[in-house]
């Protein structure tokens, strides 16, 4: 199909996921975005090597504060676009998910899709 670049995205687990597959001498994508992750450990935030986009909801015992705070201390001096996003009042799940009876959590799930979708379109540009 002609494309030059590719990008991963993972909700959960799927977010350590992507974040392997961005790693340093990877070479394996071009960006990724991630929707509160799972299993993720500060060396492989630290070892983050192409732009990456985190979808953060205020409650995540998976992706606890410190968690948050390491990469948004440590992310930004790695030399890589960084899109953080932060979603007040909601759970790990949010993105995938939510109650689309729950107008909070259905907006958190629109923004989230949206936000995936323009990183992509930004990051990924030119096939």
């Amino acid at each position: 199909m002609g494309f030059k670049k590719v990008g991963a995205v993972g909700y959960c687990w799927g977010g350590w996921a992507a974040f392997q597959l961005g790693g340093k001498g990877k070479n394996l994508v071009d960006a990724i975005s991630v929707a509160h992750p799972t299993f993720l450990t500060k060396e492989e935030i630290d070892d983050v090597a192409v732009p990456v986009q985190i979808l953060a909801p205020e409650t995540d015992p998976r992706f606890t504060p410190e968690l948050k705070e390491h990469a948004n201390r440590v992310i930004p001096t790695l030399g890589v676009e960084y899109d953080y996003q932060y979603f007040p009042g909601l759970a790990h799940g949010f993105s995938c998910r939510a109650d689309e009876n729950d107008e909070k959590e259905k907006r958190g799930l629109e923004r989230a899709k949206n936000a995936v979708s323009g990183w992509f379109g930004q990051m990924l540009q030119g096939r």
